[in-house]
């Protein structure tokens, strides 16, 4: 059985990251697993120490399995609540371990082979966004596993239509092939979309884009994949573009690592996406080839 893994700090952003990762695990008959990684007070000033005194760390983790339980019962009454006999029901469980939450997460995506991250983004501007701060932005630059960002807003329970912001390059065909693995059950659109400025020549773009479409039928066996191609100044503004007027409910995109000056003046495209946008953002990593959702 397919397990999604829910990263969470209990905060009302990563409960609404939670009901959206139920949403997803439903129709992809999935379970979740909420996890939290918890550090023992006073962790920094103990770091000299050989051991934390065991009852300090026992009652720590007791209330991170309380908090656990607590948001897995509110899930599961909301699931009691919204779905039909028809649907399946999801199992939803909770893990509280001591240490840092990337390690936590990939330790636990290759124990049970999960297909899917899904974490919560707040509102607390820009340098703050993502739930986890440099936790989050570590993990997806250091992940070999989908992640998905969900924003801290009412999202409905729909999925018709997923954008793919795509160069054209030979890799993004396997991702696509995965992604249909997740539009099938829902029966949504995937768009696969190619980001260009004016400077482009049309007829070499037309050529590159039919190889590129015929390779990604052969593959993927879905039949409702479509193209659009977006003129912008940049990518950035293509895609702000896209996810505000495109009809979309998920972009995903590739996080490619960056060398260390450019992520300290630019950042990459899935980071600053991820500050403001306000649709669910799917990151794949380059190689996360054969994933099945």
């Amino acid at each position: 059985m397919k397990t999604i893994l829910i990263p969470t700090d209990f905060s009302e952003a990563a409960a609404n990251a939670a009901r959206y990762g139920l949403f997803l695990a439903r129709q992809l008959q999935a379970d979740l697993r909420l996890i939290h990684a918890f550090k023992v007070p006073g962790e920094a000033s103990a770091a000299a120490q050989s051991a934390w005194p065991l009852d300090n760390y026992e009652q720590v983790k007791h209330d991170c399995v309380m908090e656990l339980d607590s948001l897995r019962h509110q899930l599961e009454l909301e699931t009691i609540a919204e779905v039909s006999p028809q649907v399946y029901i999801s199992r939803i469980s909770g893990t509280a371990e001591l240490g840092e939450t990337t390690t936590m997460v990939r330790n636990l995506v290759d124990h049970y082979r999960s297909p899917l991250v899904v974490m919560g983004m707040s509102g607390a501007g820009q340098l703050k966004r993502l739930l986890f701060g440099s936790s989050s932005r570590e993990l997806i630059d250091k992940a070999t596993f989908p992640v998905l960002l969900v924003p801290n807003y009412p999202l409905p329970r729909q999925l018709r239509k997923i954008a793919f912001a795509s160069d054209l390059s030979s890799g993004d065909i396997e991702l696509i092939h995965s992604l249909a693995s997740l539009a099938r059950p829902f029966n949504a659109d995937i768009l696969v979309v190619h980001v260009t400025d004016a400077k482009y020549d049309p007829a070499v773009h037309q050529k590159v884009v039919e190889r590129f479409l015929s390779e990604v039928t052969a593959k993927a066996n879905y039949g409702q994949i479509y193209y659009r191609h977006v003129k912008s100044m940049d990518v950035d503004h293509g895609l702000d573009w896209l996810s505000e007027h495109g009809m979309i409910d998920i972009l995903s995109m590739v996080h490619r690592p960056h060398s260390i000056i450019e992520k300290i003046i630019k950042g990459s495209h899935t980071q600053r996406m991820a500050k403001h946008i306000e649709i669910p953002l799917l990151v794949f990593p380059p190689d996360a080839h054969g994933v099945c959702f």
